[in-house]
């Protein structure tokens, strides 16, 4: 049973922030690859922005850099998703993850939350 503590979804006026957080049991917060994932109805899974708990590393989807930031809290073994400027094609549903391995979703990914909704409109 997947217990990540996922929140922060909700419905913004395009141009909007929100900010997602997800908190992860130590066990899993510890496998080092940690980040987002979303899915819009229709299109494939998509890698949003993860984030290397051994280094801080950070990587993004060309289409969210310079407008999502993700950051942790290893004292709450928490990873945030800050997003601002949010466009009607960031309305997906996002999942939080860990246990990944870069953004592309054909790699194994060893934990998946149940996903908080996203929602920009004009």
């Amino acid at each position: 049973q997947v217990e990540f503590v996922e929140s922060g979804g909700g419905s913004v006026q395009v141009g909007g922030s929100l900010t997602l957080s997800c908190q992860a049991p130590v066990y899993m917060y510890k496998k080092n690859c940690v980040g987002w994932f979303r899915q819009a109805p229709g299109n494939e899974r998509e890698g949003v922005a993860v984030v290397y708990t051994s280094n801080n590393s950070t990587f993004y989807a060309d289409s969210v850099k310079g407008r999502f930031s993700i950051s942790r809290d290893d004292a709450k073994n928490t990873v945030h998703l800050q997003m601002s400027g949010l466009k009607p094609e960031d309305t997906a549903m996002y999942f939080c993850v860990a246990g990944c391995n870069g953004l592309d979703p054909s790699n194994p990914i060893m934990f998946w939350g149940q996903g908080t909704q996203v929602t920009a409109f004009a």
